[in-house]
């Protein structure tokens, strides 16, 4: 699939652009060709098209420069391929809040955007709707995995999303590529052990294994040095919500066969689960925390208040 492809499908049947409608692309230096391949397209469906460019922010989650959240937030439809994620920002979430629908591109590669993107997305919309159909109502959730992951989750008030890649109302926000079900627990106990995908190390190596213990809702330890010192760093500013148990991800993408090291491809992979440390104030928590980090757990079994969750597989 090509670059102009890719972007097709992202303007054309992910957010269903109009001719009467404002369209932003927010993008940095380093994602510049992707920025450019989305602006080429949707300013053919619309004259009102524009695409702002920025140096890489140095963290995720980090705010965008002022006239680009303000462009966002006016905009009828924004899509922001960023070196640095832009997902879990009050830019973004004022735009959604404003009735701006948009997609953001969290380091996305040439390599992802087009793979990712060459899916039918009216298809992972289903696979969406029957994992939601399953894990909806339930108060408790459990993975476990023969690696060593038997977490248990209680949900509680907290409300399970999707992100389908079809962005075509108002206040619509997907993460593309897309493709998963989501909560943001009240509390959770238990060991996960990421065998996928995790930043900073890209695809773990076979036979590689990060374990974390969670107990309440927090992390209480952390095998890897690496993250544990990311963790650290952002605990510095909030304290104890840098250690908060933050999301459970479920993968509805079936058009990703492999992963690729790219947190935001390999956590939409069908039949995985993600599982993530920190920020959740954007997908329905109450922490606020400079960090969002998942990890990406292979071949797990999904419990709903018991029964087992029909994975969708790729």
């Amino acid at each position: 699939m090509s670059l102009r492809e890719a972007a097709e499908t992202a303007v054309e049947q992910c957010l269903g652009l109009r001719a009467d409608e404002t369209c932003v692309v927010v993008t940095d230096d380093e994602r510049a060709a992707i920025g450019e391949a989305l602006y080429e397209v949707a300013s053919e469906v619309s004259e009102d098209t524009t695409v702002l460019r920025y140096p890489p922010l140095d963290q995720h989650g980090e705010e965008p420069p002022a006239p680009v959240a303000a462009a966002m937030e006016a905009s009828d439809v924004f899509l922001a391929p960023t070196t640095k994620s832009l997902s879990h920002t009050r830019a973004r979430g004022n735009a959604n809040d404003a009735g701006a629908r948009g997609a953001t591109l969290p380091g996305i590669t040439e390599e992802v955007f087009t793979t990712g993107l060459d899916a039918d997305y009216e298809t992972i919309r289903q696979h969406c709707e029957d994992v939601l159909a399953q894990v909806e109502g339930a108060d408790e959730l459990r993975v476990t995995t023969p690696k060593g992951t038997d977490i248990t989750f209680e949900v509680g008030d907290r409300e399970w999303r999707d992100d389908t890649g079809i962005v075509h109302e108002p206040g619509d926000f997907s993460n593309l590529p897309a493709g998963e079900v989501f909560v943001s627990p009240e509390s959770a106990d238990g060991t996960y052990v990421v065998d996928g995908t995790m930043r900073p190390h890209g695809r773990l190596a076979e036979g590689q294994e990060l374990r974390f213990e969670v107990e309440d809702g927090y992390v209480t330890d952390i095998s890897d040095d690496d993250i544990r010192e990311q963790v650290e760093t952002a605990s510095e500013a909030v304290g104890r919500d840098a250690y908060n148990l933050a999301e459970l991800g479920i993968g509805t993408n079936v058009a990703v066969t492999d992963l690729v090291g790219s947190v935001l491809l390999d956590e939409k992979a069908a039949g995985t689960v993600h599982i993530a440390i920190g920020d959740d104030a954007g997908i329905g928590g109450d922490t606020d925390a400079p960090l969002h980090l998942d990890g990406i757990v292979l071949e797990p079994t999904v419990y709903a208040d018991g029964e087992t969750v029909d994975l969708p597989r790729a």
